[in-house]
């Protein structure tokens, strides 16, 4: 803490510039790796989704069969045509999604070298319990990402899939669109997946008391249908609440992750 206090703004400055740089490095290696391999991810990572085979789909269909919900049953022959529109579409893709998959898989060095610059200029017990939060919120980062992959961007994607408005149209995606949902959803899914972190660091600093989650309850109850129903807009109840159900249990943990209130002692 003595040294971080004796360091100039400059000096903070050049620490930061110092891991941006190895940030950039790490994802830069991973880039280049994925870039190599981007062809076999593409083919059975990113578009499996796109496929009625894929694990989400026939897990739905067993649970369809023994349940007696035929509208969870995915047909045998869905696919969804990806179309590469632009001249140059591929190659943007096959960079953009190489960087993307870099993140994800840089995620927990990126937090890692970060937690390096902030933590000389904190007290000793805002570090307490740092690198239990650091294996935690790297576990609930990918447990997003698995959730977004396996159940949100299939089910949506199967829904949008086979919406008509109208026969005369043929639904076809563009690789553009196929690959910002794809991406988008999963980043999306992994930060959801940090609340209870972040409830549990805004109840160390004191800000988030447990009874906020007690009083709010009904309200977040009622928001998180309502996510559930945009996220996987099927119309089916069972759909809904698989979706449903892992978000609030975030909720759930959030509230008992955060202190409770600390009563007041008398004069």
């Amino acid at each position: 803490m003595a040294e971080s206090a004796e360091m100039s703004f400059w000096d903070h400055l050049d620490a930061l510039r110092r891991v941006l740089v190895r940030v950039a490095v790490v994802v830069g290696v991973l880039a280049v790796g994925a870039f190599v391999a981007m062809p076999w991810i593409f083919d059975n990572v990113i578009m499996a989704p796109a496929s009625g085979s894929f694990v989400t789909y026939r897990l739905f269909d067993a649970i369809a069969t023994k349940t007696g919900f035929p509208e969870l049953a995915t047909d045998p022959s869905f696919r969804v045509d990806i179309v590469s529109i632009e001249l140059s579409s591929q190659l943007f893709i096959h960079l953009s999604a190489s960087a993307w998959t870099a993140f994800l898989l840089a995620f927990p060095i990126i937090i890692y070298l970060l937690w390096g610059f902030v933590a000389p200029g904190l007290h000793e017990n805002e570090r307490r319990g740092a690198g239990r939060a650091f294996i935690f919120g790297n576990l609930m980062f990918f447990a997003g990402v698995a959730a977004g992959y396996f159940l949100v961007f299939p089910l949506a994607l199967r829904f949008l899939a086979d919406y008509r408005l109208s026969e005369a149209i043929r639904p076809i995606v563009s690789l553009d669109s196929y690959m910002d949902n794809f991406f988008t959803l999963l980043v999306v899914m992994g930060a959801v997946f940090e609340l209870p972190l972040v409830a549990w660091m805004l109840g160390k600093m004191g800000i988030l008391r447990r009874s906020f989650f007690k009083k709010y309850r009904r309200h977040a109850i009622l928001a998180l249908l309502v996510l559930a129903a945009l996220i996987t807009p099927t119309g089916d109840p069972f759909t809904l609440f698989i979706v449903f159900l892992p978000i609030y249990a975030l909720w759930e943990a959030a509230a008992i992750l955060v202190p409770p209130a600390v009563p007041e002692q008398a004069d």
